[in-house]
């Protein structure tokens, strides 16, 4: 049967690579992100291949943007599914006492704030159907600071702490939660961490075959179709030569 799948951040990286993996499986899916034309051509792309594509351009950041785009969702498309809550970022590098504000609050209120507000909207219906499943996209970073890490390994120790309160509160239903782990993945992460310098992104993944976008999706979609009584509740996910969030040997 067919699952409608809203994935929020879904013009690039991981988000970009579970639409496709989605698409793959036979799913509808609702792709969510800033850039209207990215989704334009991401929708274009999908449909022609037959999946069944709606897009809402909005910043997660904005809680009355998002509240009005999923209160205005056509009712074929209200029952959803699958929440993949993949929006999130880094930014900057930073000793905590030298960060950048601006850097922490775009961050908290990415990483943290709009996957709340995605969640408040999405999973009422969910526990009203008794049918649904949560994918929260935390990191290796959410386990143990690392240097220069500080407020964003905070936002991913947020979002493992949201997501095990989250099982426990719909632990009465049918309902499943999962926290996805990943590692060094090669998307534009660094880029955007490091405001568009490039050759200083292109350092972070030397020596070292990273993940990419689909290894993450595959585990996304694997836990979205395993059998109603299997709960995937968390997966770390790394390079063959990282160990934890800080130790990676490059060759």
């Amino acid at each position: 049967m067919k699952k409608i799948v809203l994935i929020t951040g879904a013009t690039s990286g991981i988000g970009l690579a579970c639409a496709r993996k989605f698409a793959e499986n036979g799913d509808k899916l609702i792709l969510t992100g800033r850039n209207e034309q990215r989704l334009a051509e991401i929708r274009k792309e999908l449909a022609e291949k037959g999946t069944e594509v709606l897009t809402l351009a909005f910043d997660v950041r904005d809680r009355k943007q998002a509240e009005k785009s999923i209160a205005n969702l056509p009712a074929e498309w209200q029952e959803i599914d699958v929440l993949v809550n993949n929006a999130g970022l880094a930014l900057g590098l930073e000793p905590e006492y030298k960060g950048n504000p601006d850097d922490w609050e775009t961050m908290i209120d990415t990483n943290i704030k709009g996957l709340l507000t995605m969640t408040r909207l999405i999973v009422p219906g969910m526990v009203s159907r008794n049918r649904g499943h949560i994918i929260n996209v935390g990191s290796v970073a959410g386990d143990a600071a690392y240097a220069g890490g500080n407020v964003y390994c905070a936002t991913k120790s947020a979002v493992k702490a949201l997501t095990d309160g989250l099982r426990i509160d719909v632990s009465d239903t049918a309902l499943r939660v999962t926290n996805l782990k990943p590692g060094l993945v090669e998307t534009n992460f660094s880029n955007t961490r490091f405001h568009g310098d490039t050759d200083r992104a292109a350092n972070v993944y030397k020596g070292i075959e990273p993940l990419t976008g689909d290894d993450i999706a595959d585990v996304a979609v694997y836990a979205a179709n395993a059998p109603a009584h299997v709960q995937i509740a968390e997966v770390l996910i790394l390079a063959t030569h990282q160990a934890n969030g800080t130790v990676i040997v490059r060759k």
